[in-house]
């Protein structure tokens, strides 16, 4: 994670590694005069992992802002009501490997810089802009800036026969409860057809689902505009 920050161009504030952490540090001028070296025990107490690795670096919180990021113009992922932090770093991770342009995080739920959202995302955080706000911010916003926010719903449009707007915000919801706990109104709901058992997929799991076909779907606009 940390050779994924530095390669981001991400400097962290302070490197705090043990004996045994300090051989897979990596090396290079970027570190220079912020690496400290700590006894186990000392580690152990920074860390929230039950067997650390031996290294913690330590990072400035930074969002883009919300009004920055949606006057950007990309498509982007809305984390609507997020509960479950190993899921949020998922999303991230999938959201930069299908080509959304950033993330937007609902306030009162898992904020990105949790631990385990960091750790889930595999670098993505570095890379992605994000922000967080109220839903009711979030909606206003999208509306001003030309955004279509499309709802990850059980029972929306089929996600094969599903066409994205020019301009999504693509919401994926509690886990348990969907987008409405969340959000008073959006724009279409896109669903997954479940022809096998079991009760639903996690949020991780329909997000990268529908990211992927939002990828595909550009890819497919972009081949026939260039033809």
């Amino acid at each position: 994670m940390l050779a994924e920050a530095l390669a981001a161009g991400v400097r962290p504030e302070a490197v705090y590694v043990t004996e045994r952490g300090a051989g897979a540090l990596v090396a290079g001028d970027a570190l220079a005069g912020i690496v400290f070296t700590i006894p186990d025990r000392a580690m152990e107490r920074l860390s929230d992992l039950e067997t650390p690795p031996g290294i913690l670096a330590v990072f400035e919180h930074t969002t883009a802002g919300l009004e920055p990021l949606l006057a950007s113009g990309a498509p982007l992922a809305l984390l609507a009501g997020i509960a479950d932090p190993g899921n949020a770093g998922s999303l991230l991770r999938t959201a930069e490997i299908f080509g959304l342009g950033g993330a937007v995080f609902s306030s009162g739920a898992v904020e990105p810089h949790n631990p385990k959202v960091v750790r889930a995302s595999m670098g993505a955080i570095f890379r992605l802009p994000l922000a967080v706000a109220e839903p009711a911010e979030i909606l206003a916003s999208a509306g001003r800036h030309g955004y279509e926010i499309v709802a990850a719903e059980r029972e929306g449009f089929p996600l094969p026969d599903f066409r994205f707007p020019a301009l999504p915000l693509i919401a994926i919801g509690h886990e348990r409860h969907g987008v409405a706990g969340t959000l008073a109104h959006y724009d279409m709901a896109v669903g997954i057809p479940q022809p096998g058992r079991g009760e639903s997929l996690n949020a991780a799991s329909a997000g990268a689902i529908i990211f992927y076909a939002f990828s595909q779907q550009c890819k497919s606009t972009k081949t026939i505009e260039k033809a």
